[in-house]
């Protein structure tokens, strides 16, 4: 099946090359206009329905019509001169809010979508009056937008909104402030536009020049990254559709994580492709590039299957977890995976066959072999001294891991401006005199048993109790639902409900005293965001429990029937595992211990196993498959080593730069979470690339010699050279070619 999808795309070129164009396209387009559409906003929705808040989501979207995609806004509105606001002020703030709730609301037309795929976000805002603060600084109304926050098109209606407020209380010397989730993600993006752009710029320029210095050509520069572009566009769309056709619900992040994971290992393609096309290219100066591309694509589409499979595979272990996010983002994960795959089989040895000599060009490396550098250096060193190696770099690692004693998860959000947005600004002024929690309240809601009506005098003990909670700031009169079969209580906390102490208030003494307070034969559910993200760092830690060893289990069993041996595919996991346990620590080291933060962010884990794992297992199965290659030929087996090392470090190590430097980009982020996963995953990337593929796997593949196949019969017996693995003394040692110093002679790859 492989050589039949490789020998295609050589035969006909051309043609693959038009195909994935148009398919690539017209996805890519499908996947970027559509994707507000397959994606939810709301965290809660994710949550299964035995956790609180999910119910409390549940009764609020029966009783009181709220939706997940309803995006709460606090407006704070103050006289420009800073004096107190007066009667007629408040009375005049509160007509004009009046007035704004029965505006309509265009949503401005946008070139970038055309409007058969735009959806209109035009609509009515909810608007009314809220509080003013005691000191009378400011008065605060209430909003509501609905869509996706993330969509263009409804942050372009926040703007309209947004000016039409500013505008109608302008003339009355009067200033606004605006907000909330909504809010905080418009700002933040206007703020870090520019930043982001140029960030992107600096990403792809530097990627570009990577290649350039490794291969010496620009086609060679260009077209991993062009390739990668389409291939992943069509991965991300089909994803996008396919959500669409079945239902399926996506969290917003899944499509930027789905990019990142396609340039990764689409990259790490493409450049073992490439380097294995110019080694072979420099074994038989003579032969046409169609039939060296035949021979490169065989082979290596081999080890690329195996390790897209294997990623596949470890990823559909996210189908058991309860959280929503990660049930569906391992499928993503894999469908975007196998797309990328057929991409690498078809698109990228079909590119190679029309390039053929000319992909290198101007350079001459193909005329010559290149001198031995640092990887034959690092080969030799590797079949010369494997314990040393093995012990120094598990002693590295050993000493990452010790940062995860002690380590602990955050959940706090921060905001996407990380403090320096208006929208934060806005949020600290309403904190100076109001309780921090006011933008953003904690909410009881009380249901009768039967769907009976509720009495209000009935909830005046369990409002008191909430008011004698110490974090508990203020609490709001009871509200009764428009059918009057359910209340709301809302609670305004003294702590941010985005940060620590606010979730464990929730999670803890404001929950106890719901359930012994709530008046007989009710039910009570308490919502918000302080009350979600408790229930989601349950969900994560218990999920995160089930996953990791489930796909530790396939992940293994996957290298059995691939490797077909018992010590390769333990070598691998242990490899893999030691790499992991490194970077996290590493980031609690860092964040947590070094620089106080109360944790490290929780998506990190899953970050880690996504990309350090994932992308991990993928270059030991590379560099694993050329150590099995090189072994099948007759001679010592550390010298196979030698020369596997002396292959595949430069591949494995430029994909490794690659990749850290586009997480490497994320470190300067502003958000606090995102500064985690860029230097975490650029480190661990690093980490994957140079300890563990190129010294740590090499060395324990030189130290066990050819019983690393064990039971297997993966490499012959050698011939004349018997003592190749149980030594490195004279009869067993490696000619100057095998293990740096001199050229390496041709020789026919196994295909």
């Amino acid at each position: 099946m492989i050589r039949a999808l490789t020998g295609f795309a050589i035969r006909s070129p051309w043609k693959v090359i038009a195909l994935w164009a148009v398919l690539g396209l017209a996805l890519s387009f499908l996947g970027q206009t559509l994707v507000f559409r397959a994606t939810q906003p709301s965290n809660a929705a994710f949550l299964p329905a035995q956790y609180d808040s999910a119910a409390a989501l549940e009764v609020a979207e029966r009783h009181f019509g709220s939706t997940p995609d309803t995006n709460p806004l606090t407006v704070l509105v103050a006289r420009t001169d800073g004096e107190p606001l007066s009667a007629e002020d408040e009375r005049h703030i509160d007509a004009e809010a009046a007035k704004l709730s029965r505006r309509w609301v265009e949503m401005p037309v946008s070139r970038d979508v055309p409007p058969l795929f735009a959806r209109d976000h035009s609509q009515v805002p909810r608007l009314a009056p809220a509080m003013t603060a005691p000191d009378r600084s400011f008065r605060l109304l209430s909003a509501e937008l609905t869509g996706n926050p993330a969509d263009p098109g409804l942050q372009a209606t926040y703007r309209a909104f947004r000016e039409h407020a500013r505008a109608a209380f302008q003339d009355a010397g009067l200033r606004t402030g605006f907000t909330g989730p909504l809010a905080d993600t418009v700002d933040a993006g206007d703020a870090e536009k520019t930043r982001s752009l140029v960030a992107g710029l600096v990403v792809v320029g530097a990627i570009a020049l990577l290649h350039v210095l490794v291969f010496r050509s620009l086609l060679a520069a260009l077209l991993p990254l062009l390739a990668v572009s389409v291939v992943g566009g069509a991965a991300t769309g089909t994803v996008v559709v396919a959500a669409l056709l079945t239902g399926v619900e996506l969290s917003p992040s899944t499509p930027a994580l789905i990019n990142v994971v396609l340039v990764g290992i689409g990259i790490d393609y493409f450049l073992f492709l490439l380097f294995r096309f110019r080694e072979h290219l420099r074994d038989r100066p003579g032969r046409s590039g169609r039939a060296a591309a035949a021979a490169v694509a065989g082979r290596v589409g081999t080890a690329i299957t195996s390790a897209a499979l294997t990623i596949v595979a470890a990823f559909a272990t996210l189908g058991v977890a309860s959280f929503g996010q990660f049930r569906v983002l391992g499928p993503a994960v894999a469908v975007s995976v196998l797309v990328m795959l057929l991409g690498s089989l078809t698109l990228m040895p079909a590119l190679l066959a029309v390039c053929g000599h000319r992909m290198f060009w101007p350079s001459r490396a193909l005329d010559r072999q290149p001198p031995a550098g640092v990887a034959a250096r690092l080969g030799g060193l590797t079949a010369r001294r494997p314990l040393l190696l093995v012990l120094a770099s598990t002693a590295l690692l050993g000493a990452l891991a010790a940062g995860l004693a002690g380590i602990r998860m955050d959940y706090g959000q921060g905001g996407p401006g990380g403090g320096r947005t208006a929208s934060a600004r806005t949020a600290a002024e309403i904190a100076r005199a109001l309780p921090a929690g006011t933008a953003d309240p904690t909410t009881v809601f009380v249901t009768a048993d039967h769907g009976g009506p509720v009495a209000p005098e009935r909830l005046g003990g369990l409002a008191r109790a909430l008011a004698g909670v110490h974090g508990v700031g203020r609490v709001a009169p009871p509200v009764l639902s428009e059918d009057g079969r359910a209340a709301r209580i809302d609670l305004f906390l003294a702590v941010d409900p985005q940060h620590q102490e606010a979730r464990d208030l929730v999670s803890g003494p404001v929950r106890d005293t719901v359930a012994a307070h709530r008046p007989a034969g009710t039910e009570a559910h308490v919502g918000g965001t302080a009350a979600v993200f408790a229930d989601i760092s349950a969900a994560v830690e218990e999920d995160l429990r089930v996953v990791f060893p489930v796909a530790a289990a396939l992940i293994a069993l996957i290298l059995l029937l691939l490797l077909r041996s018992l010590l390769a595919p333990l070598a691998l996991m242990v490899s893999v595992g030691l790499g992991f346990a490194a970077t996290l620590g590493a980031a609690a080291f860092v964040f947590q211990h070094a620089l106080g933060r109360p944790g490290v962010d929780f998506t990190l884990p899953l970050v880690l196993f996504l990309f350090v794992v994932a992308l991990g297992t993928d270059y030991n199965i590379l560099v694993t498959d050329r150590i099995r290659e090189e072994m099948e030929r007759p001679g010592p087996a550390r010298a196979a080593v030698a020369r596997a090392v002396r292959h595949t470090a430069p591949a494995v190590a430029t994909a490794g730069l690659v990749l850290a430097v586009s997480f490497g980009s994320l470190a300067v982020n502003p958000s606090a979470s995102t500064r985690q996963t860029g230097f975490a995953t650029a480190l661990g990337i690093l980490l994957s690339a140079f300890v563990l593929s190129i010294v740590l796997v090499p060395a324990l593949a030189a130290l066990l010699g050819r019983s690393l196949w064990w039971p297997g019969a993966a490499a012959p017996a050698t011939t004349g050279h018997h003592t190749a693995d149980r030594g490195w003394g004279p009869a067993a040692g490696p000619r100057a070619e095998d293990v740096g110093g001199g050229r390496t002679r041709p020789h026919t790859p196994v295909s």
